[in-house]
């Protein structure tokens, strides 16, 4: 019997990216908590995170291969989630401006009895931003629904003067990974 992936995410950005590796996927919603266990590293942190998403379908689709991921922005261990609101995005774009931040980002397939896990570190190096800067890319709205207040694969990229990494994992799924690890459960 042939395996249906299904993605754990409501992100039109991973959806979007899952679909690049041309192999047919249904989504679907997931709710956890998620809050950080404070014993672990913000890497492994991040992997259970994915880990909860894939695992609340799976349980319900055991005859499924799942897919979960999430992504956080961090700078100084500070981590960056969506902003609350505008304030709180002007906030964080003051503080990512002229530093390096890390973007981590956790992807977890669950199938059978089996677990497969990868944690994806990038770097991110933004321009120094003015006030005005700020405010205009805030009245765009882009960076409301993102994590640290930015989008790179938007508006946001052109705050970017250069990334150490993953592309596409700092976008919120580590393509490269996905797509080997489907092709190797021979899901094409």
């Amino acid at each position: 019997m042939e395996k249906k992936l299904i993605l754990a995410s409501k992100s039109p950005r991973r959806k979007e990216l899952l679909s690049l590796c041309n192999i047919p996927f249904e989504t679907s919603n997931v709710e956890i908590d998620e809050s950080f266990d404070d014993n672990l590293s913000l890497e492994d942190a991040i992997v259970d995170i994915a880990y909860k998403k894939a695992y609340a379908v799976f349980k319900d689709n055991r005859d499924s291969v799942v897919l979960g991921s999430d992504t956080i922005v961090a700078i100084n261990d500070t981590i960056l989630g969506k902003p609350k609101d505008e304030e709180d995005a002007k906030r964080m774009l003051k503080l990512l401006s002229n530093k390096k931040h890390k973007v981590i980002t956790g992807t977890v397939f669950l199938y059978d009895d089996k677990v497969i896990k990868n944690c994806n570190v990038s770097y991110v190096y933004f321009n120094e931003l003015s006030d005005k800067e700020i405010n205009d890319y805030i009245k765009s709205k882009e960076p409301l629904d993102k994590a640290g207040a930015y989008a790179i694969q938007g508006l946001g990229g052109c705050f970017i003067n250069k990334i150490e990494g993953d592309y596409y994992s700092i976008m919120g799924l580590t393509l490269n990974f996905v797509y080997k690890t489907l092709h190797s459960l021979q899901l094409k």
